[in-house]
Order: structure tokens, then C-alpha cells, then sequence
């Protein structure tokens, strides 16, 4: 064998190698600029509910859009939605339309969702909590049932163990916080380790943050993410929603903390839902996000929790068995408020 074919033969692997690299960058950098000159970052943004929407200051926060029905006297419930790449109020839909026949109900954009403020800040779960206990207390005025949904919930049991007389009751959908701690997706194992700080300044630097989201974000993305939480079809609205609320202004910068882990608390078992006071519902089945490998030891331990499987499901009960859903947070409801007498 010649020297020349001798190294042709070595450098080959090499010369593959840089090519595939020099592939990957092409394709980013196309990426980039696809980013900033074909895809529209403020598209039209249509209310999430048929219902009033008002927005009100909050220190610390900025402005927070809300939806709101107070037609009906009684208990307030407080809808609060799901952490992801494209969440909003319309989440809590069913849920809303529901029970504004029946009593006051409020549904939140969270901060960086829907009609709030989407700042670029420091988002944190004791943030969120503040927001949740903020607008109990300035919004709501008085001890409400409050509804969360996924992650949202540990922002949820985190404000009512600040402020437990801003909550009658926790019902919590799908939470988070109940995975095995040596699994769970790869968001959940960040944010249990130092890796989240360092994933975030990876995936928020400037230069390629928005093209990142911009493909979670694609529409393809969120009916593919939407499709794991339904059993059956997923409904457009939420696809079109999904899409819109993800296309706005500041839209990234919530996500972006999601997605490195930030945003969830390390050992939730122990430090937010076993020292909880006040009755809570927890609803669950099959679930592609989270899994509920410790939702045992939590029922063993407090005896203010229940928990129901709403089947077959996939982490919306209220949108695949409203029914069934209904008919398990009411029966909760009385008892706890029978409990209050």
C-alpha cells in the first residue's frame, strides 16, 4: 500500500467527522436566521376563554391577565395552568365554563403566559408562588379552591404552606413532585442537580435561544407535545392556541427556564406536600410527563390527602372526563367544606 493511500485511509474517519460537524453548524446557523427572518414572533392573540379578562398590577410581578366570571355568590375557585412551551388559561377551559354557572371563578395567565407580562427576569418557583399568593390576596380577598395543573402545583402547595388562609383547598391534576427521585424526565433530573444553572445559560444565549424555541414551539411541536396527554384526538383549539401564545413577544423566557429544570424543587415530597394542612385532592392516571412512584407514601403519611384515578387518561382528566372529574371534585368540595363547619 502506497504512503498516499495510507493516508487517505487514516485522515478518512477525519474528513467525516468535519463534515458531519460542518453539516450540523450549516443546518444550525440555517436555522438562526430562518429563525429571525421567516418566523413571526407577534402573531395575533385571541382571548383564551369567552369570559372577561382584566389585568391588575402586582408588586414584583407586573401585569397579570386573568379571566373572571363573578355572576354567580360563593366560594371563588382559582384556576392556575400548566408550566411549558405553550401554556395559557386555556387549559383550565372546561373546568372554567363549568363552574362559572355555579360560583366565582378566575382563571390566571401566569407570568410569561397568554396576556401577562412576559418580562425577561429571573424566573423562579418561589416567584410563581408569590404571584399564586398575591393574587389570592389582592385579587380574590378571600379564602378560594384552587386547581392546578402539573408543575403549577408546586408552586401551588408552596404558596398555600406561606399563606394558608388564602386556601380552602389544593385539588391538584397531574402534579409534579412524585417521580421516583433516581428518575423522571430530563427536566425534573436538572433540576435536581447543579446541571439546570448550566443548562439554561446554554439554551438562553442570545445568539441561538430564540431559534431553540422556536422549534419546540413549531406547530408540529406543540400537537406532537399535546398529543401525549390525550388519549383520544387533541382538540385544535388547544393547537392553535398553543401555537399563538407561543409566538408572542418574550414567549421564550418562561420556557427556557422550564426546560433546564429550573423551575422544579428538589425533594418536593418532603418539602412541599407533606407539611400541607388543608384538605387536597389529587387526580392522576397515566401520565407520559410525570409519574407518581411517591403519591403512596404521601397518602400514608398525611391524612388531608386523597387521591383519585380519573381513567383513562393521560394528564388532562378535565378535558378527556369532565364527568368524572366533576363529579370527584364536588364530592371533595363538600366534604371539605363540612370539615370547615
Amino acid at each position: 500500500m502506497t504512503s498516499k493511500k495510507r493516508k487517505n485511509r487514516k485522515n478518512g474517519p477525519l474528513r467525516g467527522g468535519t463534515r458531519l460537524i460542518g453539516g450540523l453548524l450549516s443546518a444550525a446557523a440555517a436555522g438562526i436566521v430562518y429563525s429571525r427572518v421567516a418566523v413571526d414572533h407577534d402573531v395575533p392573540l385571541p382571548e383564551a376563554l369567552a369570559a372577561e379578562r382584566r389585568t391588575v398590577e402586582l408588586p414584583n410581578v407586573g401585569r397579570l391577565s386573568y379571566y373572571v366570571d363573578t355572576a354567580v355568590p360563593g366560594t371563588p375557585l382559582v384556576l392556575i395552568h400548566s408550566i411549558n412551551a405553550a401554556a395559557s388559561a386555556i387549559e383550565m377551559k372546561p373546568l372554567f365554563n363549568h363552574y362559572r354557572q355555579q360560583r366565582p371563578v378566575y382563571a390566571l395567565d401566569m407570568p410569561g403566559y397568554g396576556f401577562s407580562d412576559r418580562a425577561d427576569r429571573t424566573y423562579t418557583a418561589e416567584f410563581f408562588a408569590q404571584t399564586i399568593q398575591a393574587f389570592l390576596d389582592q385579587v380574590v380577598g378571600q379564602a378560594a379552591d384552587v386547581v392546578g395543573l402539573s408543575l403549577s402545583n408546586e408552586f401551588m402547595a408552596r404558596a398555600a404552606l406561606a399563606a394558608p388562609a388564602s386556601f380552602r383547598s389544593l385539588t391538584m391534576i397531574s402534579p409534579s413532585g412524585f417521580t421516583d427521585r433516581k428518575s423522571g424526565r430530563a427536566t425534573e433530573q436538572a433540576g435536581r442537580s447543579s446541571a439546570g444553572s448550566s443548562l439554561y445559560r446554554l439554551f438562553s444565549f442570545p445568539l441561538w435561544s430564540q431559534a431553540l424555541f422556536d422549534l419546540i414551539a413549531s406547530r408540529l411541536s406543540v400537537r406532537f407535545y399535546l398529543s401525549k396527554s390525550f388519549v383520544g384526538d387533541v382538540p385544535e383549539e388547544l393547537t392553535d392556541y398553543g401555537y399563538a401564545t407561543s409566538h408572542q413577544p418574550g414567549a421564550k423566557n418562561v420556557p427556557l427556564y422550564f426546560i433546564s429544570g429550573q423551575l422544579f424543587t428538589q425533594n418536593a415530597l418532603d418539602r412541599l406536600y407533606r407539611p400541607l394542612s388543608l384538605p387536597v385532592l389529587i387526580l392522576y392516571d397515566q401520565d407520559f410527563y410525570v409519574d407518581f412512584d411517591l403519591l403512596p407514601e404521601l397518602l400514608a403519611d398525611n391524612e388531608q390527602v386523597r387521591a383519585v384515578r380519573i381513567v383513562p387518561t393521560l394528564g388532562l382528566p378535565h378535558w378527556e372526563q369532565l364527568a368524572k372529574t366533576i363529579e370527584t371534585v364536588d364530592a371533595f368540595w363538600s366534604k371539605a367544606a363540612n370539615a370547615n363547619e
